[in-house]
C-alpha cells in the first residue's frame, strides 16, 4: 500500500483483546484505498476494564466509529446513546458510529445480518426449515437470533454453557414467536436432530488457528445426510477439521470468510454510506492467506 496518510485522514477503530490475529484492518484499509477514501482503520487492544476510556478516546480523536469485538460486545452497551432494534434484541453490539457533531454513539450488530447474507449467497434454502447451531457465545448469539428473525422454523442449539443457551432460547421465544427453539447437550442428540435439518453451523472457536486439531464433532459419522450444508464460521485455517469431516460425509461446506466480509461491508456502509468493494476485498484477503 502506498503511504496515503494525510493530516486530514479520519480514524475508524477496532476495540477488543486479543487483536493481533484480526484481518479487519487489511479488509477495511484495502477498501479505503480502492475507493480513494481518506480514512484509516486501526486496532486498539483493550478489554472491558478500559473500554470506557477507549470510547472516550475515539470521541476525542474525532473517530467516525469503531468495530467492537471480544470481550466488549455486551460491555459497550453501557456507553451507547442509541441502539438499533436488532442489536437490542441480540443484546450485543459489534459496530458503533459516532455523530461528528453531537458525539452521540449509536450501536449496531452486523454479525447476524452478515451471516444471513453469506448463506443467501450460497443459495441455502433455510426459511421455514430446521437449522442446528453449535455455540451461542460471541457471534453465535447474533447468528441464533438473526436466524429466528429471518424465518427459521426450528432452531436446535448445542452449547456447553446451559445458562447461556437458556438465555438465548428465552430471548428468541420472547421476541420471535414463529421460531421453535430446542436445546441439546450430547452428540447422539445432535445426530438425531440433523436427520431433518438443512444447515449445521459451528459458531465455536474449535478448529481455528492454534486449535486446528479440535472439532465441534467427533467424526463424519455424526452427520447423517449429504443434504446438510455445513458452515464453519472459523476462517483461519481455510479448511477446518469440521469441513473435512463434512466433505467425507458428502456435504457441501464453507468457511467464515464470507461472513467476515459481509459483516465488515455492513459496518462500512453504516460508517460511510457507500458499498464496500467486496470482490476486491475478497481477492486481497485470499492473496494474504
Amino acid at each position: 500500500m502506498t503511504n496515503r496518510i494525510q493530516g486530514t485522514t479520519g480514524l475508524i477503530g477496532l476495540l477488543g483483546n486479543p487483536l493481533k490475529h484480526s484481518r479487519s484492518p487489511h479488509m477495511h484499509n484495502s477498501a479505503f484505498e480502492k475507493l480513494n477514501l481518506d480514512y484509516v482503520y486501526l486496532c486498539f487492544e483493550l478489554g472491558k476494564e478500559d473500554l470506557e476510556k477507549g470510547i472516550d478516546a475515539l470521541k476525542t480523536f474525532n473517530a467516525l466509529g469503531s468495530n467492537i469485538t471480544f470481550p466488549n460486545k455486551q460491555e459497550v452497551l453501557k456507553y451507547l446513546d442509541h441502539i438499533s432494534e436488532d442489536a437490542e434484541i441480540i443484546g450485543s453490539v459489534n459496530t458503533v458510529k459516532i455523530d461528528p457533531n453531537t458525539k452521540e454513539i449509536t450501536g449496531y450488530n452486523t454479525d447476524g445480518a452478515g451471516f444471513i447474507a453469506s448463506i443467501e449467497e450460497q443459495n441455502i434454502d433455510y426459511k421455514n426449515k430446521k437449522v442446528v447451531l453449535i455455540g451461542v457465545g460471541g457471534a453465535g448469539r447474533a447468528i441464533a437470533i438473526q436466524l429466528a428473525y429471518e424465518g427459521v422454523s426450528e432452531l436446535i442449539i448445542k452449547e456447553l454453557d446451559e445458562k447461556l443457551a437458556s438465555e438465548v432460547k428465552k430471548t428468541i421465544e420472547d421476541n420471535i414467536k414463529t421460531c421453535k427453539v430446542k436445546l441439546i447437550g450430547d452428540e447422539e442428540a445432535l445426530t438425531e436432530e440433523l436427520k431433518d435439518s438443512v444447515l449445521l453451523i459451528n459458531a465455536t472457536p474449535l478448529g481455528m488457528k492454534g486449535r486446528e486439531e479440535m472439532c465441534a464433532i467427533s467424526g463424519p459419522g455424526v452427520i447423517p445426510s449429504r443434504d446438510i450444508f455445513v458452515y464453519d464460521i472459523v476462517y483461519d485455517p481455510r479448511e477446518t477439521k469440521l469441513m473435512k469431516y463434512a466433505k467425507e460425509a458428502g456435504c457441501r461446506t464453507c468457511n467464515g470468510i464470507n461472513m467476515m466480509i459481509w459483516q465488515g461491508a455492513l459496518a462500512f456502509k453504516i460508517w460511510l454510506g457507500v458499498d464496500m468493494p467486496q470482490d476486491y476485498v475478497r481477492k486481497e484477503l485470499f492473496e494474504e492467506s
